[in-house]
């Protein structure tokens, strides 16, 4: 738990005043709290009491992970709305806009009802001083209270035990991936993270783990707590259907699953969690579900002729799965792979370039002008000590990469921008912008 009292230092200035934008709130959120990151959740227990003297009344489910979280939660959401359940989903970060994070029946919340629930969260807090991401985690649960949905299905923003999302006991939840992320908050072995994420299981709920090599530790935990623990490779199982399918085997059924773009594993486990979820849920319906579901930013395909592909992959477990969606893309044909890659600075950024630097053909490596970012220099320097293919081209900005790579891009090329949420973001909004210009 936090060692801080709940009562935090004086707020910088006072909280936006009636009828102020969201923008205006989000800039004093982020000056609220000492620090971005501040795990622990004696201080984000305080406010939620205030708001919600008692649970909720809607089921809960709790999804944490490495990576695939965000897949997960929309698959599952998807599933909720076709069964006809009211929906609130939570995710982060966004790319665009706030309202991203908070989606009410599969639309973003709106800005009044955003500052509305901020409203409410600022009233509740008083001397209480809450993190930006603590912050939002409970106006996220007090606009889904507002909104009266049903299922609220949440994403877990760091680790699992100790983050603001696990302050609401779960009744279902899903741990999509275990592998290494964060050291400095989660440990830095598999073990040890897994035991961080495990934090959000509850006794005898049913959970499923879509990781194919689980902890110890995760077992461990669902064992001493009588978790139904559904294990990919024990309860369920995947194996190859027809061209861009797979078969999901669960429970006496066969379900018929995308294999792309999205992760296949976190497309199995909400598909698996949503039998007891929405037992009844026709099969035909469910395959529909999951068959629709988009993310924004995973593996996806902005622009054609060269194709640019965005993916907001930035740990190397994730740069492994997409290694591999692009070798497969690559693969017997005479395709160079382009790469435009920005990175934060905490991150490990030669392990990323590791993962994916055997199926690259030009590397254009692009500055972050963020806080935590790095410029286009610190990023070659960091990854120098890897083996690329060709002196890489370096630029002050992810749309100058973009461009860079574009200009010098076949229409048979394909460009892959990555690194983390904030190069997609850039890079959406450089081909979103061009692409609604007459």
């Amino acid at each position: 738990m936090n060692q801080q009292g709940t009562d935090g230092p004086a707020t910088p200035a006072g909280p936006p005043v009636s009828g102020a934008s969201v923008e205006q709130w989000l800039g004093w959120l982020e000056a609220i709290h000492p620090t971005d990151i501040d795990l622990g959740l004696d201080r984000v227990l305080v406010v939620l009491r205030r708001l919600f003297p008692r649970r909720p009344d809607a089921r809960i489910v709790t999804v944490a992970g490495t990576n695939g979280k965000g897949t997960t939660v929309t698959a599952l959401e998807s599933i909720l709305l076709k069964s006809g359940r009211a929906v609130g989903a939570y995710t982060s970060p966004h790319l665009l806009q706030y309202n991203e994070r908070v989606r009410l029946n599969g639309q973003d919340i709106s800005d009044a009802a955003l500052v509305s629930a901020f409203e409410k969260v600022e009233a509740a807090r008083r001397s209480v001083s809450l993190t930006y991401f603590e912050f939002g985690t409970l106006a996220a649960f007090v606009a889904f209270a507002d909104a009266g949905v049903q299922d609220w299905v949440l994403e877990v923003g760091l680790g699992g035990r100790l983050d603001a999302v696990n302050v609401l006991d779960p009744d279902f939840a899903v741990i999509s991936s275990v592998d290494i992320d964060h050291i400095g908050f989660l440990g830095d072995n598999r073990e040890v993270i897994g035991f961080e994420k495990a934090g959000i299981l509850r006794p005898g709920i049913v959970a499923v783990c879509a990781d194919t090599r689980p902890p110890s530790s995760v077992l461990q935990q669902a064992a001493a707590q009588k978790v139904d623990l559904k294990l990919t490779g024990r309860d369920y199982h995947l194996s190859p259907a027809d061209a861009g399918h797979v078969w999901l085997d669960s429970g006496g059924e066969r379900i018929r699953l995308p294999a792309g773009p999205l992760p296949v594993q976190s497309i199995a486990a909400a598909a698996v969690l949503s039998r007891a979820l929405v037992p009844d849920l026709p099969l035909e319906d469910l395959q529909a579900a999951v068959g629709d579901v988009q993310v924004p930013g995973r593996f996806e395909t902005l622009h054609t002729a060269p194709d640019v592909i965005v993916d907001v992959g930035h740990n190397p477990h994730a740069a492994e799965w997409l290694a591999g969606k692009l070798d497969a893309l690559k693969a017997g044909q005479r395709k160079r792979i382009l790469a435009v890659y920005a990175a934060l600075a905490d991150k490990d950024i030669e392990g990323v370039v590791s993962a994916v630097s055997t199926v690259v053909d030009r590397w254009y490596l692009a500055g972050l002008d963020i806080p935590r970012g790095l410029d286009e220099c610190q990023l070659a320097e960091r990854i120098g000590s890897v083996a690329l293919q060709g002196e890489p081209r370096l630029s002050g900005s992810v749309a100058e990469a973009l461009t860079l790579a574009m200009n010098q891009a076949t229409p048979d090329d394909i460009i892959v921008v990555f690194g983390s949420f904030f190069t997609v973001a850039q890079a959406r909004s450089e081909l979103l912008l061009d692409s609604s210009s007459p």
